[in-house]
């Protein structure tokens, strides 16, 4: 394909191995704080913003209205920081399969690169200073220079809605200055990630299939193609 622009990749289970870590943080932090949830619902709603996870399942328990709504959506959620913090500050990081091949790929072929996910600033920047992705990158997390693996990086809480809102996928492309949305390519690994690239109109919304969820998972949602790993991404940019 040609005049792409920008490739913008989802990160846990996107361009960071995921071993179903987030899954777990999430399902210990709701026990922990008495919120019963199903495996499946946690993993529907993977890559949405981890706050309004928490407020979308604290509605499903007792309602929004309820007068401890807010309470217990805040103590879950300061649970689940807590717990993803220590999680990842303790535990190895690694790019998943392709991942570093790819990023040389589209570098090597001038093809910005944006990585937004639904986690906060303070976790994305744990992950992305273990794997050396911070590198390059100003106070706004924007690289100025063109030395860096990545050319900005885009947390959650610094939009005013997350996926599956295009919120992130149009910040990316106004701060680089792309000319037009159809120049560029969204790939994840949920449906939120699916839902967000085809909300936002950009040229392919993408799934891969070796993150969170498998190609049967994906593959009723709309999409313009699923990757069984990033290596296959090559074959829509040539």
């Amino acid at each position: 394909m040609k005049n792409i622009e920008l490739v913008i990749f989802d990160m846990a289970g996107t361009t960071v191995r995921d071993q179903k870590e987030v899954e777990t943080c999430f399902a210990q932090a709701c026990k922990f704080t008495n919120l019963d949830v199903t495996e499946e619902r946690i993993l529907a709603l993977q890559g949405y913003s981890k706050i309004e996870v928490f407020r979308m399942l604290w509605n499903e328990k007792i309602g929004d209205t309820h007068p401890d709504f807010a309470k217990n959506v805040q103590y879950s959620y300061e649970n689940f920081t807590r717990i993803l913090e220590e999680h990842y500050l303790k535990h190895s990081i690694l790019p998943t399969d392709h991942c570093l091949e790819i990023f040389e790929y589209l570098r090597a072929n001038h093809i910005n690169i944006a990585l937004t996910t639904g986690f906060y600033r303070k976790v994305t920047n744990i992950i992305l200073n273990k794997l050396g992705w911070l590198e390059g990158l100003n106070s706004e997390y924007f690289n100025a220079s063109g030395k860096g693996i990545i050319d900005l990086s885009i947390a959650s809480d610094e939009v005013e809605k997350g996926r599956p809102q295009p919120n992130m996928i149009l910040k990316a492309v106004k701060t680089l200055g792309i000319s037009d949305i159809k120049n560029v390519i969204n790939i994840g690994d949920t449906p939120s990630d699916l839902q967000s690239g085809k909300s936002a109109g950009v040229a392919l919304s993408l799934g891969i299939c070796n993150g969170t969820h498998s190609r049967a998972q994906l593959e009723g949602y709309p999409n313009d193609g699923l990757l069984a790993d990033l290596s296959e991404l090559k074959s829509y940019l040539s």
